[in-house]
């Protein structure tokens, strides 16, 4: 399971406080732990920290923060394309993009900037009339995204796709519906690409967060879920997700395969 860790986001009122501060230390701190609860990559999103004029140099700002104490790489998450751009000058690391919709021409615009930059790709299965309440628009949408990959000579082993799941709370017939176009979607390529998900979505506004965050979790890892943007500092959710993969055949079991998982990170 691919892990990308959320906490580095301006949504949160510590990194939004430490964005407005220059706080270096609250960002380099929760890099830190993210890195050594599991993360594979660092999500970076300045949020509503700071006014629109002023994020590419809050995001610039953010990653030299982070990458003067880890090399871990980073996820650049972000909707505004300048902010992007100025992102992956400061990058050490290939980044992960995160993200494009599948609307063709953005699609194309983002497959060829990761392409410049050796970067991996979250594409959503979103265009321009919006997130598809429906298995069958979720599945065309990715399937768009996999053909615009195979003609640009994308590697489907950098491209991530997001079925983008909706809080139940709002939309309950939204998870089923995820479930299904993850399970439906298997075998769209060979080899296939990641499918991502924005997991702490699915909770939004609801009272028990992260029991739904890791109940949810593990129901799509069993239908070919391999990567999620989560918290990786809620034990009990990486607890749940090791535990998964043990179920699935991808973990070798033994009596400390929660602690042994931890120790090969």
């Amino acid at each position: 399971m691919i892990i990308v860790g959320e906490r580095i986001n301006g949504q949160f009122s510590e990194v939004e406080r430490a964005i407005q501060n220059k706080d270096e230390s609250i960002i380099q701190d929760l890099a830190l732990k993210q890195v050594e609860a599991g993360s594979d990559y660092l999500d970076v999103n300045v949020g509503t920290a700071v006014p629109s004029r002023e994020k590419a140099e809050a995001m610039v700002w953010m990653i030299e923060a982070i990458q003067a104490v880890t090399d871990t790489p980073l996820a650049l998450d972000t909707p505004v394309e300048a902010v992007m751009k100025a992102g992956l000058e400061a990058v050490d690391n290939p980044p992960m993009l995160n993200s494009t919709n599948a609307d063709p021409n953005q699609l194309n615009e983002y497959i060829e900037l990761a392409q410049k930059y050796n970067a991996s790709l979250v594409a959503l299965t979103m265009d321009k009339d919006g997130v598809p309440n429906d298995v069958a628009k979720r599945t065309e949408l990715a399937g768009n995204i996999v053909m615009a990959a195979m003609r640009k000579n994308y590697p489907f082993d950098k491209l991530f796709i997001d079925l983008i799941i909706l809080p139940v709370g709002a939309m309950q017939q939204q998870p089923p519906i995820v479930l299904e176009a993850l399970s439906q979607l298997q075998g769209i390529a060979d080899p296939p690409p990641h499918f991502i998900l924005g997991l702490s979505n699915v909770s939004q506004n609801t009272v028990e967060r992260s029991l739904i965050n890791r109940t949810y979790l593990t129901m799509c890892m069993a239908n070919g879920l391999d990567a999620a943007i989560v918290d990786p500092l809620d034990d009990e959710l990486m607890d749940a997700m090791i535990t998964a993969e043990l179920l699935l055949n991808e973990q070798i079991y033994s009596d400390s395969y929660l602690q042994a998982y931890r120790k090969s990170k």
